[in-house]
């Protein structure tokens, strides 16, 4: 359990989720992730140098991806200040945050900047010499997509382990296509009196396309609509499974940023010193070979527990739900209300990221919060090799 922890209220961002292929894709994550966070402290007036570490969580490799961390505090205008690169799938913002939240447990450092940033567009093609390569051929891999399509530990795709664990679960299409809906109508709340919500914590992303011409990224781009009709028109991606691809998430570009400081240097950061966002703890699980969506609930219950707190102490509940049945597996085992998860918006619709996915959702939950006059929350989430991570956060 963490006690010294906090996040400004207000110092945080997340950019507009781009589609795959779409206005970010062929801008470096880090250069982009840098230089939004480097707008939006001018925005905030804050002096980047007042930063005594940067932890950068990405997981697509970018040219010269090697020096993220230093390299990322530099642009930011923080050229003095050390930096360390997080990547562990799509736990990559659970962990980046938890791990900035224990250098200020620990006082090793008292004002840190959490970037999490990503492009799965345009993903890189590696290539690795073969000894017994006949003619001397190579070993090749396409970083993203070949990741996605195989775990090389449990031997499947992503989308096999989901439905691994919608047989384990009884999960029906049905209810797959009924969760894509729900989490539909709830993103779109937040789309209400012209973007009401998402203009509490959104920061446009900026791409210069020539010395003269700036493309600024304002809104979500690429978010399909559903309908119940649609849906039950579409067939599975698997012959026999319950996930078409309306109930499956979607690749995309973009890039959050969060503080992570003391009790006293949050109240100095924040919108509005009244409302207090502290990291209260953490967890992480692992299921068995090739069921990456039992792994979650563990996970979010082992916060729960390192925090004091049972599920129906949860004033919100957030999750990085790639697949529709993360949800429903996630509900039935805790003992949750699935319709009153993920209120604002989800991953299984605005698109996944990797890093900056379960940042946006951390804002997003703590602007549910200050809403409701304040809670508990929990964000949880699945990552590759049938992994998951989770947060307990309080907003007082």
């Amino acid at each position: 359990m963490l006690t010294k922890a906090y996040i400004p209220y207000g110092g945080y961002y997340s950019t507009p989720f781009a589609r795959w292929q779409g206005t970010l894709a062929n801008e470096n994550a880090i250069v982009l992730g840098a230089d939004t966070s480097r707008r939006f402290f001018e925005s905030k007036g804050w002096n980047p140098r007042m930063l005594d570490y940067v932890l950068v969580g990405s997981t697509v490799y970018q040219k010269q991806w090697f020096y993220s961390g230093p390299w990322a505090a530099a642009m930011m205008g923080a050229a003095e200040t050390p930096g360390v690169l997080v990547s562990q799938a799509c736990s990559t913002p659970t962990t980046t945050i938890y791990q900035a939240g224990m250098g200020i447990e620990t006082g090793m450092f008292a004002n840190s900047w959490c970037l999490l940033a990503d492009r799965c567009s345009n993903g890189p093609h590696a290539s690795w010499p073969n000894p017994n390569g006949p003619g001397g051929q190579v070993v090749t891999e396409d970083w993203f997509m070949d990741n996605v399509a195989k775990d090389p530990w449990g031997g499947t795709s992503m989308i096999e382990t989901a439905e691994n664990v919608s047989r384990e679960y009884g999960v029906t299409r049905e209810e797959c296509d009924a969760i894509t809906l729900r989490r539909q109508a709830q993103y779109h709340d937040a789309l209400a009196n012209d973007r009401a919500f998402q203009k509490r914590y959104m920061f446009a992303a900026e791409v210069r396309i020539s010395k003269k011409k700036t493309v600024t990224l304002e809104a979500d781009e690429g978010i399909t609509l559903s309908t119940p009709e649609g849906l039950a028109g579409l067939r599975p991606v698997l012959s026999d499974g319950v996930h078409t691809f309306g109930a499956q998430t979607h690749p995309a570009d973009g890039n959050c940023g969060i503080s992570v400081t003391t009790r006293e240097r949050a109240r100095e950061l924040s919108t509005n010193p009244g409302v207090e966002v502290q990291l209260v703890s953490f967890g992480f699980a692992r299921a068995r070979k090739a069921h990456m969506a039992a792994a979650v609930a563990p996970s979010a219950q082992m916060a729960l527990e390192n925090a004091g707190l049972k599920a129906a102490d949860l004033g919100a509940v957030k999750t990085h739900n790639p697949f529709a049945a993360n949800d429903v597996v996630m509900a039935k085992v805790m003992g949750l209300d699935v319709d009153s998860m993920n209120n604002y918006g989800s991953s299984l619709i605005y698109g996944h990221p990797q890093a900056p996915t379960g940042a946006r959702l951390v804002i997003e939950g703590v602007e549910e919060l200050v809403q409701k006059g304040g809670g508990y929350l929990l964000f949880a989430g699945c990552a590759a090799g049938d992994t998951a991570a989770a947060l307990v956060l309080k907003v007082g």
